[in-house]
């Protein structure tokens, strides 16, 4: 019923004439970045890609140096972001294949349909990866328009199982989509990053006189590195580099358009990535794709740890970036603790609305922060970090108490991990002797996530758990 009354909405407000800018609610554009670290980029510290777009973006805003992405891992980070749950909520705590038959529950409400009610024109540029079923697609989910993959675009016809004997996983040639149509089949990947970025473009310009919602994600980031020509050794860390770079162009495509058509003081951009940066090396994607999947392990970072955990901060802490002129101040850093969720929160109170009363959800609003308030705290008391369904660590204030390992969570550490994150943000000195205090205070919180969203290694299923959609 709620999202009929959104649909409803939507309607009578989507009709409407259009209104001057300054009558009316603020254009938002989320850029999210595929598998980028916290430092690859200059304005964080990185000096291996010159990434000049972003650090404008930065210098003309807001850095955010203690936000996370929701998980470890693309699809439940995505759907965190877009549903403003833990991905453990809403049942997609795992990477979906193309052989999958579950995706987004179709009760979920997404920012997107949130903003369509608001009157805003809403598109998905890029990749989905939240289920690749005709009803888990992104126009089934508030988005007006969609251009894009429905999973990464290491997701081809080569891979083979894990398992031997090795054989083909079966999967399908990789579909270039828009709307609910396949309009090229196998997509061609090299040329994506461009073509979305022009998309990106002629949306917000198709667009300029009512507010809109543009969700850029970006897939250049993520193995593998297939940039054209134009983008090649313009880094010293490879083609993972010439991504990034890639990447970064985008950004300042985007805010081209934006100039152009006087745009950017009525225009949130807010710049995010979905996890950290890979660092373990692949034999089967680089057999697949070559140097284009050539990982760098010894690539520097000051984090420790990357893509695929959350224990350490290399997993899951990611930059973040908030530009709007005139609300969020120029050159500015916030060091509270943030996470991707609460831009479900954010997006929906700056675009005039409210979130939805039915359901939990674990968003905050940001605006606090955003518009650097006095006294403007972390609204948070804790974050929880997951890895599947298994709960390896919590983060409060400066801590983050990291839990051994289990049956299943072999690579975790075999006793209790304590680290200052504000002294030892590379995680190298285990203060848990020390800190016995916090150690018991923290492991409070641990048992109310357990008691929340559940625990695997634990076997505490969690009380307010949410099913994904599937397909029998």
């Amino acid at each position: 019923m709620l999202k009929r009354i959104f649909v409803l909405l939507a309607f009578l407000l989507t009709t409407s004439p259009a209104i001057a800018q300054d009558q009316r609610p603020p254009n938002i554009i989320h850029i999210i970045g595929d598998d980028v670290g916290y430092d690859d980029l200059g304005c964080y510290g990185g000096k291996h890609t010159p990434t000049p777009n972003l650090d404008k973006l930065a210098a003309q805003g807001m850095r955010f140096t203690s936000f996370y992405a929701p998980h470890p891992y693309c699809t439940p980070s995505r759907a965190a972001i877009l549903t403003g749950c833990y991905a453990q909520r809403v049942g997609l705590p795992r990477v979906l294949f193309p052989n999958d038959k579950v995706g987004l529950h179709p009760s979920e409400i997404t920012i997107a349909t949130i903003l369509r009610a608001l009157g805003y024109r809403t598109a998905l540029i890029g990749k989905w990866h939240m289920g690749h079923l005709p009803q888990f697609q992104p126009t089934r989910f508030g988005f007006d328009q969609w251009f894009g993959i429905p999973y990464p675009n290491d997701h081809v016809p080569e891979r083979l199982t894990p398992t031997a004997p090795k054989k083909s996983r079966g999967f399908p040639p990789m579909p270039l989509i828009r709307d609910e149509k396949i309009v090229e089949q196998p997509a061609q990947l090299a040329t994506l990053p461009e073509r979305f970025t022009s998309e990106a473009v002629k949306f917000i310009e198709d667009n300029k006189d009512r507010p809109f919602f543009l969700h850029l994600a970006n897939i250049e980031t993520h193995i593998p590195w297939l940039v054209t020509k134009p983008f090649h050794n313009k880094s010293k860390a490879g083609l993972y580099g010439d991504a990034v770079f890639c990447m970064d162009w985008t950004v300042g495509k985007v805010m081209e358009v934006l100039a152009k058509h006087g745009l950017e003081k009525n225009t949130l951009v807010v710049f995010t990535t979905d996890n950290g940066r890979l660092r373990n090396p692949s034999a089967e994607l680089e057999g697949i794709f070559g140097h284009a999947a050539a990982v760098d392990p010894d690539l520097p970072s000051v984090l420790r740890g990357g893509k695929g955990q959350s224990r350490y901060e290399g997993g899951i802490r990611v930059p973040c970036i908030m530009r709007w002129p005139g609300k969020i101040p120029e050159s500015s850093v916030c060091p509270e603790l943030t996470a991707g969720f609460d831009l479900y929160t954010t997006f929906a109170k700056v675009a005039g609305g409210d979130i939805p009363k039915d359901r939990i959800t674990d968003g905050k609003d940001l605006r606090p922060l955003m518009f650097a308030e006095k006294g403007a705290k972390s609204p948070h008391e804790a974050f929880y970090c997951y890895e599947n369904f298994n709960l390896v660590a919590v983060r409060e204030g400066k801590w983050k108490l990291v839990l051994p390992g289990g049956a299943k969570a072999k690579k975790g550490p075999a006793k209790l991990e304590l680290y200052d994150l504000d002294a030892d943000l590379g995680q190298t000195k285990n203060v848990a002797g020390e800190h016995s205090d916090v150690v018991q205070r923290l492991m409070t919180v641990v048992e109310r996530a357990r008691e929340d969203i559940g625990d695997d290694l634990t076997k505490k299923p969690g009380k307010n758990r949410r099913p994904a959609g599937e397909t029998k």
